[in-house]
């Protein structure tokens, strides 16, 4: 089995000596979903015809997302016996001046990124460390070594690179051994649970009948969550290998991936890389000669959210309605799919563990707090300068998170709050900026890990609008099985519509925690248990908000249409007609150099007189509240 993987690495090693030993330049291109949003197959087309004019030689490499997507297109630039230099927004006309520019002349542009720091390298004069830029400081490096360094399309790049040698060592030292290093590790599942590892495994393993199945979890649905899509589009390869590994632990011959249909480019990824498994003898029969046989199969999910539940996941795979089964029931290492025992994890759990059996379980147990190891991964994302992927040590807290990685928030507007775990999480406000990142501390704030999303609010959003967001999401997704989540979820969504529109009253805060407790106590599975957390937490930490809403029938946080208006001061408006122009409802009565008035009854407070005059004379303002003799609907101001 040994002599068999060593052949694969010498060729492996043997390809990737030829990029990065060959003497020529390699341009690193992130080509992963955000990047090309912000067009950088676009650049790289543009790359390939300015070297061509140049007459410059270096290799194009197509790479996964290194995790600064405000950065994108992201290019990485190594010339010989010169370090990796990072370049930001290397849009397609910043190329050419890019090639002419660093390529030809070292000329370093004013938006270089940095430089990643290596040995015996030289460093060009007056660029930075990326490990001394406040945004990567912080960071730590485990599930995302390779991203950014390694094409995801081309397997022997993975192999090259330690892929798949914790496999066939594994192969060798059998599954006892995998069980150890875990339990070393103290790794927790990356799905939103965080139960130990091994000991599902373990489950797993002891567990009767037969077959038994390996699955992977890649329904990720939260919004503004995209770290699974990104390691699928990144790192398939180790996902790959963490579920054999799982299959050689538990006694497994066949694996599922159920993947969204709406990542396109992670399901291409994900299947070329089965491809290329199997052709190396990888994956199928006979794994490198060792007469282990396991097989993976993709799962196109069409998108449901609740289908992210184990027990309706794999009722999905079996062609059925995704629906989680009642309880009690069986674990799903007992009785899963086709009602035979399966081990059920997320990517970023299976693509965590070559790296524990590689490196060993103590090294990575050597980061994090004592109850919660290793990095977590965060897509942060919301009202923040640096939104992207961020990988840190468990125990590094929401301040660093969102004012060193993230950069603070845009405009230089006051924090507000920040929303983890996605729609089943919770609100914090900024009293709890210095909570360590950890499963523990993160659920006594009253949020919770999650998959990993964390979403950044400041001054002008409303807390209630927010929840309200978070639950017509959570609303539509009920898969309907339970009363308390199908008609719970809409009682509440209508209680927060009716405060938002201007229409609250007395005893609905209390109405809206009495049903959220009750949904969340009395649903099934743990999406409808977490269902009115953004709603209670909001309630728990922003209820001066819902009183304004109710009471004062105002949105402090000028959002809510129905509880703001507009004015202009008589005092400030010079009659220059830029508000009357850009109305696109004619709401704006005035001549030239004579003070214009906004006709409250036509109004449909969209803001563009206020952007339009902020810029100049600041004489439009927004006001909470409703205003006097508004047509159609109760007034207070």
């Amino acid at each position: 089995m040994i002599d068999n993987y060593r052949l694969l690495r010498e060729k492996a090693d043997q390809v990737w000596q030829a990029l990065t030993a060959g003497g020529k330049t390699i341009i690193y291109i992130g080509t992963a979903t955000c990047g090309r949003s912000a067009g950088a197959l676009v650049s790289k087309q543009v790359f390939e015809q300015t070297l061509a004019e140049t007459g410059y030689e270096a290799e194009l490499v197509d790479v996964a997302c290194f995790g600064p997507c405000y950065a994108e297109p992201l290019v990485c630039i190594e010339k010989p016996a010169t370090a990796k230099i990072f370049f930001r927004n290397v849009t397609a006309s910043r190329v050419p001046e890019l090639v002419n520019g660093y390529l030809l002349t070292d000329e370093i542009p004013d938006y270089v990124l940095g430089a990643l720091r290596e040995d015996e390298v030289v460093v060009p004069a007056g660029v930075k460390y990326l490990d001394e830029l406040p945004e990567f400081g912080c960071q730590q490096r485990q599930l995302f070594r390779t991203f950014g360094f390694t094409d995801p399309e081309n397997i022997d790049h993975y192999i090259a690179n330690n892929g798949y040698q914790a496999l066939a060592s594994s192969l060798e030292t059998g599954p006892e051994t995998v069980l150890e290093e875990l339990r070393k590790s103290a790794l927790r599942g990356r799905g939103g649970g965080g139960f130990p590892v091994a000991r599902k495994w373990e489950a797993g393993m002891r567990a009767t009948g037969s077959p038994k199945y390996v699955v992977c979890n890649a329904d990720e649905g939260d919004p503004g969550a995209f770290m699974d899509r990104s390691v699928l589009e990144g790192d398939p390869h180790a996902v790959l290998e963490g579920m054999a590994i799982a299959g050689l632990t538990i006694g497994s011959e066949k694996g599922f991936i159920y993947v969204r249909a709406e990542y396109p480019l992670a399901v291409e990824r994900l299947q070329h890389a089965i491809n290329e498994a199997k052709k190396k003898n990888l994956l199928g029969e006979n794994i490198l000669g060792s007469g282990f046989t396991f097989d993976i199969e993709l799962f196109q999910g069409a998108g449901a959210f609740v289908c992210g539940e184990s027990t309706a996941l794999t009722l999905s795979i079996e062609g059925h309605r995704g629906m989680p089964k009642a309880t009690p029931r069986p674990r799903t290492t007992d009785q899963g799919l086709f009602n035979k025992p399966t081990l059920l994890n997320n990517v970023k759990t299976f693509a965590y563990v070559p790296g524990i059996i590689n490196r060993g379980g103590a090294h990575f147990s050597a980061i994090g707090t004592e109850k919660s190891k290793g990095t977590a991964v965060f897509a942060l994302t919301g009202m923040v300068k640096n939104c992207g992927l961020v990988e840190v040590p468990m125990g590094t807290s929401l301040r660093e998170i969102v004012f060193d990685i993230g950069g603070g928030l845009v405009g230089e507007k006051k924090f507000k709050a920040i929303q983890s775990g996605g729609p089943s999480g919770g609100c914090l406000p900024a009293s709890f900026l210095d909570t360590p990142v950890d499963y523990d501390s993160l659920q006594s704030a009253g949020a919770m890990m999650g998959s990993g999303g964390l979403v950044v609010m400041d001054e002008s959003t409303c807390m209630v609008d927010i929840a309200r967001y978070f639950l017509d999401f959570t609303q539509k997704e009920s898969c309907g099985q339970c009363t308390l989540c199908k008609l719970g979820t809409r009682q509440m969504l209508n209680l927060l519509e009716d405060i938002v529109a201007g229409r609250g009253q007395e005893g609905d805060i209390e109405l809206l925690i009495e049903i959220g407790k009750s949904v969340n106590s009395g649903s099934l599975c743990g999406l409808g248990k977490s269902a009115a957390n953004p709603v209670l937490t909001t309630i728990k930490y922003f209820r001066e908000e819902y009183e304004a809403h109710i009471r004062d029938k105002a949105c402090p946080a000028l959002s809510c249409k129905p509880l703001i208006h507009y004015l202009i001061d008589p005092e400030k408006c010079k009659g220059c007609t830029a508000c009357a122009r850009a109305c696109p409802v004619a709401a704006i009565r005035g001549e030239k150099k004579e003070v214009h008035e906004i006709d409250q009854n036509l109004c449909i407070k969209c803001g563009v007189c206020f952007e339009k005059c902020s810029k100049v004379f600041a004489a439009v303002t927004c006001i909470a509240g409703q205003i006097e003799n508004v047509q159609g609907g109760r007034t207070h101001e």
